[in-house]
């Protein structure tokens, strides 16, 4: 079976994870992370959240700041890919872009931004817009948001910085792009002062999608993240996806879409390899992003005892076959696929 009909496997660290006892200590989390890359899985998501105000502990956030955490672990990995989420609300677009930028020559070129479609209360709140925003408004917002995101990223070519110190050249200006941007809530001129991505632009991943903003993920995700759902709905929110897709423009295989599941803990390897089996197989996604429970323990269980059986079966690859995050997910611009 050829790389295409494998199934592509990520895990996430949610909000407030930890092993109970366990300090929230860096080393903690590098180990996990480790193990995953150890284990050839496609990529990290890294959760971010505004601090709850009433002390509910469901609503803890992540012990770091995630694009700090990325940067972090970026130093002691060399393969997985690392997506962190960062807020629409809490980042200018012009900032957001310059930061994932240079994570992705800090990783080179295993770097994604996780963006919602989903609105949360308790961000609009610290960052001065306690009235938050109507769904219409925050939906229109964010999609002028990721459109700058991705035009600033592209706004040089991959040959354009010279570096030309004899010449006094530090860049063609004919292979440098501005972006220009006036829009309805943003103006941003550009270009970005960070050089091109190693793998062209960090992969961007959406989530939190309603109905309406599946034609956005349709024009401008790389991958799309799915809940879980029963077999023939998910096809058929699948199928629905690819063909708002191809009305796009865009190569089929240019967005990958992973659902999340998270019943992993407690099942036999045999039951958890057939579920993911059966949806992959069913063409219901293109893969899984595993959400890990509160004991990060059960990564080893997945690794140790799911994945060889998934591997048996020819479902999952056997090892990176490329540098970048790109080139794990088989999207363009991947240098090295």
């Amino acid at each position: 079976m050829g790389d295409n009909a494998r199934m592509h496997l990520a895990v996430s660290l949610l909000s407030g994870i930890a092993d109970p006892g366990v300090e929230a200590e860096f080393s903690h989390l590098a180990s996990f992370v480790q193990k995953a890359e150890a284990a050839g899985l496609d990529m990290v998501l890294l959760a971010d959240s505004a601090p709850a105000s009433d002390g509910d502990a469901a609503n803890s956030p992540m012990p770091f700041e995630a694009t700090t955490l990325l940067a972090a672990l970026a130093t002691v990995t060399s393969k997985i890919g690392l997506v962190a989420a960062a807020s629409t609300i809490a980042h200018q677009p012009y900032n957001l872009a310059r930061r994932f930028a240079s994570l992705d020559i800090i990783s080179h070129g295993r770097t994604g931004w996780n963006a919602t479609m989903a609105q949360n209360p308790r961000e609009t709140a610290n960052f001065s817009r306690p009235e938050g925003f109507s769904s219409g408004d925050f939906r229109r917002r964010t999609e002028e948001y990721i459109s700058i995101v991705q035009g600033l990223w592209q706004g040089w070519d991959a040959d354009a910085l010279l570096f030309d110190k004899s010449g006094g050249r530090f860049h063609d200006p004919e292979k440098m792009h501005l972006l220009d941007h006036k829009g309805e809530f943003f103006s941003v001129c550009g270009p970005l002062n960070v050089a091109r991505s190693p793998q062209d632009a960090p992969v961007l991943v959406l989530s939190g999608l309603s109905e309406p903003d599946l034609d956005i993920a349709a024009r401008t995700a790389d991958v799309i993240l799915l809940d879980e759902r029963p077999i023939d709905d998910a096809k058929a929110h699948y199928a629905d996806l690819r063909r708002r897709v191809a009305a796009c423009g865009r190569d089929l295989d240019a967005v990958k879409v992973l659902m999340n599941v998270s019943s992993i803990a407690d099942s036999k390897p045999a039951a958890v390899a057939d579920s993911l089996e059966e949806g992959f197989r069913a063409k219901s996604c293109d893969g899984f992003n595993i959400i890990m429970p509160a004991q990060l323990s059960a990564l080893d269980d997945f690794v140790d005892l799911v994945l060889p059986e998934l591997r048996r079966r020819g479902l999952f690859r056997e090892s990176y076959r490329g540098a970048t995050l790109r080139s794990h997910l088989g999207l363009a611009g991947g240098g090295g696929q």
